[in-house]
């Protein structure tokens, strides 16, 4: 929930090189009463400066009172430390097959960035609540394909306990793991995640944060804005091929439920989730209907 802020206390805050200062609470009504789902997740997650400037830019959308929520992935992490552990990974269409000796792995691996995420936003003074198989599970799954072991599907999302940190000026902090049958945990693809919370949510954006500027024409040019049905017809002609058409596809499915609009921009640029949310011409693609 926002609050009315005034242009001095922006100040004491707001970041160089961020967008004009004297537009910001004009945005800041326009989304005070809205939620924003934000992916944080991929090769993104690997460079600590490009990390410290996300949680830089989650604390500003927090101090001016935004209600937003974190998802993160955490693939590179993963296969870190299970490189280290000499565990193989082999993978179907781009979703890692997850036996119990790597679900474990998985599982404590997003546990420990979440906590990581958290502890850094209360660095700088905000708060943040963690969400994943150990505390306050808020996905329920069903498994995605028996070849692929524990991944799986969300197939329910509790909003109430986003909605009760939100409601205290917490930021959720969700990892995209969740419970099955018999309390079985399952690694969950992280756009999915994004995408299933955002719907349940009816999030007035879902901000993809990834390590390309944006969706691509076939001239190799930046889309700024795309319809569902463009994009469709983007992968039938082989434009978007890949590992974006997953991405794409879970794009499409948020916005045609429920979701206001979905954006994949590049998390490597400095505040690229600030110059989204307070300019008009905004950062990346945006998708909507």
């Amino acid at each position: 929930m926002s609050k009315d802020i005034s242009l001095d206390e922006i100040k004491k805050f707001w970041p160089e090189k961020a967008p004009d200062i004297n537009i910001v609470q004009k945005y800041v009504k326009k989304y005070e009463k809205e939620k924003i789902v934000i992916k944080y997740g991929g090769n993104v997650l690997i460079d600590r400066n490009v990390f410290n400037n996300f949680i830089s830019d989650i604390n500003v959308l927090n101090k001016l009172g935004l209600s937003i929520i974190v998802v993160h992935g955490g693939g590179p992490r993963i296969k870190r430390e299970l490189d280290k552990k000499k565990i193989e990974s082999k993978f179907i269409n781009g979703l890692r097959i997850t036996d119990k000796n790597i679900i474990n792995t998985v599982e404590e691996v997003l546990i420990d960035f979440n906590n990581d995420i958290v502890n850094s936003l209360k660095k700088l003074g905000s708060e943040a609540a963690s969400f994943h198989t150990k505390t306050d599970n808020i996905i329920k799954v069903k498994p995605e394909r028996k070849e692929l072991g524990f991944v799986g599907i969300p197939n329910e999302i509790n909003d109430s306990l986003i909605q009760n940190a939100l409601s205290k000026n917490k930021i959720p902090i969700i990892a995209p793991l969740g419970l099955g049958d018999h309390n079985q945990t399952y690694n969950i693809n992280g756009d999915t995640a994004a995408s299933a919370i955002a719907k349940k949510l009816k999030s007035r954006r879902l901000i993809l944060m990834t390590n390309v500027e944006g969706v691509y024409d076939d001239q190799k040019k930046l889309i700024s804005e795309i319809k569902p049905f463009d994009l469709e017809n983007l992968i039938k002609w082989k434009v978007v091929q890949g590992g974006m058409i997953p991405k794409i596809e879970n794009c499409v499915d948020a916005v045609q439920n429920g979701v206001r609009g979905v954006v994949i921009l590049d998390g490597r640029k400095p505040h690229s989730i600030l110059h989204e949310i307070f300019s008009d011409k905004g950062s990346g693609t945006l998708i909507r209907e």
